[in-house]
């Protein structure tokens, strides 16, 4: 009886054995496709690539002017072109505020990476920065204090919704914009991208389906009905998709261009070609724009954008007691958000004042 045949011994791992050996790179590995580049480009924002073009244009420009290469660039031409930036005024002749001249270094590093270029060292042009915003703190410089949005709380909603005439298309479309923006807390962008088949009503209200670029996810935002009819956003958004269905328009976009006669606006053309939306779908511009407006007519103060929706559903929310974590997850704010906490401050300033007491 012969013994079994056993399989033949393998050598133990050795050092030898585990070590990657070195790997020459080529050209071909660090260089990306198209199709990758417009990947990477189509995952920043459109709002946000509107700026960072038109920063990037007159980044170009200097460069060009100074005998410097814009791209890829150096610590150092970074760092004089923000120096030239803090001495030369803005479009308006007033000195560029220091969140601006952050935007325009975040356009050029973001610039680099879409590019597959190493993002230029940002050590002495924030140097740079910081030195020029204390600058203007100390010369008590408009600029140095950042530009907010007035927050739209609920006196000033209702005073904003007194102005419309809604018996009107144009007069229900901006009484949803401004009670859906506000209920769902949405940014203009959000709000404008809403489409009719994102807004559900059901027996409790409705609910809204919005993407929220920011954090990369849809959420889903129930909006109960209002106490108060004029002020109520089902009924409001209700009277407007009955108005919107008479016009002919079942689907698409929720916020539309509505023309003079009150009827849905045809699609932009310029020079024989169509431009904007097809589907006349209303700009984050044009959110500001209504807001604005309304509240010029109402007579209120203050500097009112399209995120005073937002900014006054936070400050609204804070101030009847709700509590951070349901305000972040209801208007889709990130986990530790220092935006919301900065809302927070504002509304607790009084509220929860450390002095009173004392």
């Amino acid at each position: 009886m012969t013994a079994p045949e056993t399989a033949p011994a393998v050598p133990a791992p050795t050092v030898a054995h585990t070590v990657a050996r070195p790997v020459e790179h080529t050209a071909a590995d660090f260089a990306l496709s198209e199709a990758t580049l417009q990947a990477l480009t189509d995952a920043v924002p459109a709002s946000t690539r509107r700026v960072y073009t038109a920063d990037m244009k007159a980044f170009g420009a200097w460069c060009a002017a100074h005998g410097r290469h814009p791209l890829p660039a150096t610590a150092a031409t970074l760092a004089e072109y923000v120096r030239h930036l803090t001495v030369t005024p803005g479009r308006r002749g007033t000195p560029r505020s220091p969140s601006t001249v952050e935007r325009a270094i975040a356009a050029i590093r973001t610039t680099h990476e879409l590019a597959g270029h190493a993002k230029p060292e940002t050590k002495a042009a924030r140097t740079i920065l910081s030195g020029y915003r204390h600058r203007l703190a100390l010369a008590k410089d408009p600029a140095a204090q950042p530009r907010k949005a007035t927050p739209a709380v609920p006196d000033a909603l209702r005073a904003m919704l007194a102005t419309l005439d809604r018996a009107t298309l144009a007069g229900q479309r901006d009484a949803v914009l401004f009670l859906l923006g506000y209920a769902t807390a949405a940014r203009a962008g959000e709000l404008v991208a809403l489409d009719i088949a994102d807004v559900a009503e059901t027996a409790e209200g409705l609910t809204v389906t919005v993407y929220r670029p920011k954090i990369k996810r849809f959420t889903e935002v129930a909006v109960p009905y209002g106490k108060v009819p004029a002020t109520c956003p089902v009924r409001a958004v209700r009277a407007y998709l009955a108005g919107l269905a008479a016009a002919g328009r079942g689907s698409g976009p929720l916020f539309v261009r509505i023309a003079k006669g009150g009827h849905i606006a045809r699609p932009l053309v310029r020079g024989g070609r169509p431009i904007g939306d097809p589907d006349g779908r209303l700009t984050a511009e044009t959110v500001t724009d209504v807001v604005n407006g309304a509240a010029m007519a109402a007579g209120l103060s203050g500097t009112w954008t399209g995120h005073s929706l937002r900014r006054g559903f936070a400050t609204a929310a804070r101030r009847a007691g709700a509590h951070l974590e349901r305000i972040g997850r209801h208007g889709g704010w990130a986990d530790n958000s220092t935006a919301l906490l900065g809302y927070v401050e504002d509304a607790d300033r009084w509220s929860d004042n450390p002095v009173t007491g004392l």
